[in-house]
C-alpha cells in the first residue's frame, strides 16, 4: 500500500467474542486493506482477548492490546479512552485514521471506496458508509439518524482533518461533537449509501436514565443552549420511541447547568454549532 493511502484502525472492545470473528473477518477479506489495525481488549471476561490474539498471530497487520480501565459504566468516555490507548501504540504514520466497533461487518470493498472518496476530494475530512441491521429476516437501515450522518461505529478521517479537531473529545456525544467541529474546521462530511455495513448490535437497547442524563449534559457542554437542547431531545426521544428519554435529557442539562460543568468546546466553536444546528433546522421546516 502506498504511503498516500496508509490507513490506522483502531477497534475498542468489552465482551464481544459472539462477534468479533465476523468482524475481523471481514477487515481480512477487504480488497484494500488496512495498513493497521489495533485491537483494544478493554476489561473483557469473556473469550474477546483470545479471538483477537488469533487474528494477531495470524496477520502481521493486526496487533492487540489490552486496556484496564475502571469498571464503571461511563458512556463515550470509556470507548473515547480505550480509543485512545490504541492510538499510543499505533507505529505508523497514518494518512487516514479510523474509529470502528467490534460488532460490525463490512462489505469486502469498503476501504477501497472510502479511501477513493479521500483522494478525490481533498476537504473531505470525514466518511462512511450506512449501518444496518437485521430485522424479520432482512437487512435495513437503522433509522436512528439521517443518512448524512457518519455513525459511531464505522468513523474514518483524513489524518489532517483528525489532527485539527484536536482528535476525539472522552464525552459521550464525542460521536455527534467530532462531525460537528469537522465543519467547522473547513472540511466536508460524506457518507456513502451504497456501502452497507452489517450492525450486529442494534444501537439503544442498553439505554438507561443515568444514559439519557448524560445524553443532556452532553448537550450542556456542546453549548447547544436549553432551546436546541430541548428540540433534540425530543427528537431522541421519538426515535427510541421513549418519552422518558426527553425529561432525562433535560435533567441532565440542567443539573449541568446548575453545577457549571465545563465546556467542551470554545465559545467560537459553540457559535458555529448553535447556528449550524438552526440552519438545518430551518432547511426541514421551509
Amino acid at each position: 500500500m502506498s504511503d498516500k493511502s496508509s490507513t490506522t484502525i483502531i477497534i475498542p472492545t468489552h465482551n464481544e467474542e459472539e462477534n468479533l470473528s465476523l468482524c475481523l473477518n471481514s477487515f481480512v477479506s477487504q480488497t484494500q486493506q488496512p495498513t493497521e489495525l489495533i485491537i483494544v481488549d478493554d476489561n473483557s471476561t469473556d473469550g474477546t482477548f483470545e479471538i483477537a490474539k488469533g487474528f494477531s498471530e495470524k496477520h502481521h497487520w493486526i496487533h492487540l492490546v489490552q486496556n484496564h480501565s475502571s469498571e464503571l459504566h461511563i458512556p463515550g468516555k470509556k470507548v473515547v479512552d480505550a480509543f485512545n490507548k490504541g492510538l499510543s501504540h499505533s507505529k505508523n504514520k497514518f494518512r487516514f485514521i479510523g474509529k470502528f466497533d467490534a460488532d460490525i461487518v463490512l462489505p469486502g470493498d469498503y476501504f477501497e471506496k472510502i479511501l477513493n472518496h479521500f483522494h478525490s476530494d481533498n476537504q473531505l475530512g470525514l466518511c462512511s458508509g450506512l449501518l444496518f441491521i437485521e430485522r424479520n429476516g432482512k437487512w435495513v437501515y437503522e433509522a436512528i439518524s439521517n443518512k448524512s450522518h457518519v455513525r459511531g461505529p464505522i468513523k474514518m478521517y483524513s489524518a489532517e482533518c483528525f489532527k485539527k479537531i484536536g482528535g476525539l473529545r472522552a464525552s459521550i456525544g464525542w460521536d455527534t461533537l467530532d462531525e460537528l467541529l469537522v465543519q467547522y474546521h473547513g472540511y466536508s462530511v460524506l457518507t456513502d449509501h451504497s456501502l452497507t455495513v452489517k450492525h450486529l448490535r442494534p444501537t439503544g437497547g442498553s439505554y438507561s436514565s443515568n444514559t439519557a442524563r448524560l445524553q443532556g449534559t452532553a448537550l450542556y457542554k456542546m453549548r447547544y443552549g436549553l432551546l436546541l437542547c430541548l428540540i433534540a431531545s425530543l427528537k431522541m426521544a421519538w426515535q427510541r420511541k421513549k418519552p422518558a428519554v426527553f425529561i432525562y435529557n433535560l435533567q441532565g442539562y440542567w443539573r449541568a447547568q446548575k453545577d457549571k460543568i465545563p465546556f467542551i468546546v470554545s465559545e467560537e466553536e459553540g457559535n458555529f454549532i448553535r447556528k449550524y444546528r438552526w440552519t438545518k433546522i430551518r432547511a426541514k421546516l421551509f
